[in-house]
């Protein structure tokens, strides 16, 4: 059951919070809102974001030639409606208020709603472009509407870098932002991108999909943690599996999975289904990105507990979980044949906010041959554990009470959604069963 739905009335803080990047820059740098600005993205959060933009509205653009587009991953673009003036634009992704009273409903496809994309989700990606600004090169963020399938989201990218001549184009891409970066990369029109860096980017999948239409994604499962009167399978069946973008990157063989996720036949016929129609479509959209070449740089997290492969289980799906990957991205599918790869420890939300990545990309726009990060890595770890979707529905599980949290409690509820609940992974003794493994391997969240 959802709540009645009355964008024109219901104007929460989140709206009149949803602040457009420059705007944000321009008050970070002049000290204007510091009081609201500091309570917004926490004291020490904006004392840092604060230092970068003063300098990057200090430092002059080294290449007025050279246009650099920040393609933000799923979920990092702001969805909702659209206001008349002077009220606010209604912020339904992200406003913990609005998903409380069942509006989070109104992100199902196809669906009545005329939903827009409202900019980028600040704390995750504004970091990047200041730290790109303050090294001479001119960025922007390009927001998309992060449901669609990435095919329709590569030609909007696509028309966007046609506007763009006769400058020359670079696209920094984090997660899904690389898929729609390569079906851009499809359309005739976009010879003048000239390097793509990949963050993160799921080239051939990732697990985590997977996850989220099944219900036990850490994401879906603290979200519907806000909801008053859904479940995390209830947001999986009836909003997120309607998202034809979470099929679009599905786990291929290549990317870990020892079956074709594909066919709705190899599911469990337990809990969330996925549509057989999205799958279809699904199935053929990655032979249509463009292939990657020698304009490609890729920067893969490592080190964190990452599932890693998939295999059915009776009724359930059972994860294997590794250190080789960023917690979302296994490093395999970040770091594609071919392609010149880096590596970082860091986890995938991080890899737009942490400076040596920053400062990596910078290098790579301006041609350099070295950066701090490492050209090679190999997994030497041996720790792993399985886990399974029934499992992980029992972490994530109690309601919160979002009008009796406090600033910083709000903050950090939100600024952790994408950490995973903690699992711990041991070294097999030999001769010990797997199985053993995953239930001595799980701690659960609360």
């Amino acid at each position: 059951m959802t709540f009645p739905d009355s964008p024109l009335d219901h104007v929460t803080p989140y709206d009149r919070f949803a602040w457009s990047d420059a705007q944000i820059e321009q008050w970070l740098a002049s000290g204007e809102q510091r009081a609201e600005l500091s309570a917004y993205f926490g004291a020490t959060e904006h004392r840092q974001l604060a230092t970068l933009a003063r300098r990057a509205r200090d430092t002059a653009v080294r290449d007025p030639g050279l246009r650099v587009i920040i393609v933000p991953g799923i979920m990092g673009s702001q969805l909702g409606l659209l206001r008349p003036a002077p009220l606010p634009h209604d912020l339904l992704w992200l406003d913990p208020i609005d998903i409380q009273r069942g509006r989070l409903a109104a992100l199902r496809l196809p669906g009545g709603a005329p939903i827009v994309p409202l900019g980028i989700v600040t704390y995750s990606y504004l970091r990047l472009k200041l730290a790109l600004r303050a090294q001479g090169l001119a960025a922007e963020f390009h927001d998309y509407d992060w449901r669609l399938p990435v095919g329709m989201l590569g030609g909007d990218l696509a028309q966007r870098i046609r506007a763009a001549a006769p400058q020359r184009v670079a696209l920094v891409a984090h997660s899904m932002g690389g898929l729609v970066s390569r079906a851009a990369l499809a359309h005739p029109g976009t010879a003048q991108v000239r390097s793509v860096v990949l963050l993160g980017t799921p080239n051939h999948g990732s697990f985590a999909a997977i996850q989220a239409l099944r219900g036990t994604y850490a994401v879906v499962r603290k979200i519907a943690r806000l909801a008053l009167r859904s479940s995390a399978e209830d947001l999986a069946a009836q909003v997120f599996n309607t998202f034809p973008s979470l099929y679009d990157f599905l786990p291929d063989r290549d990317g870990g999975a020892g079956m074709d996720l594909f066919d709705a036949g190899n599911w469990p016929v337990s809990g969330p289904q996925p549509r057989p129609a999205l799958l279809a479509a699904a199935s053929t959209a990655r032979a249509q990105l463009a292939p990657v070449d020698e304009r490609f740089t890729a920067i893969a997290g490592i080190g964190q507990v990452t599932a890693t492969g998939v295999a059915r289980r009776g009724d359930d799906f059972v994860y294997t979980l590794t250190r080789a990957g960023d917690g979302t991205v296994p490093a395999a599918s970040a770091a594609p044949r071919g392609v010149r790869t880096l590596y970082v420890r860091a986890a995938h939300s991080d890899l737009t906010r942490d400076w040596r990545v920053a400062q990596a990309v910078a290098g790579v726009l301006r041609g350099e041959a070295r950066t701090a990060l490492a050209a090679r890595w190999r997994n030497r770890s041996r720790a792993r554990a399985q886990v399974s979707d029934n499992q992980l529905r029992a972490s994530h599980t109690g309601k919160v009470d979002w009008g009796a949290f406090t600033a910083q409690e709000r903050r950090s509820f939100l600024e952790n959604l994408n950490e995973p609940p903690r699992l711990l992974l041991r070294v097999a003794r030999r001769g010990s069963r797997r199985g053993n493994t995953t239930r001595r391997g799980v701690r659960r969240s609360p």
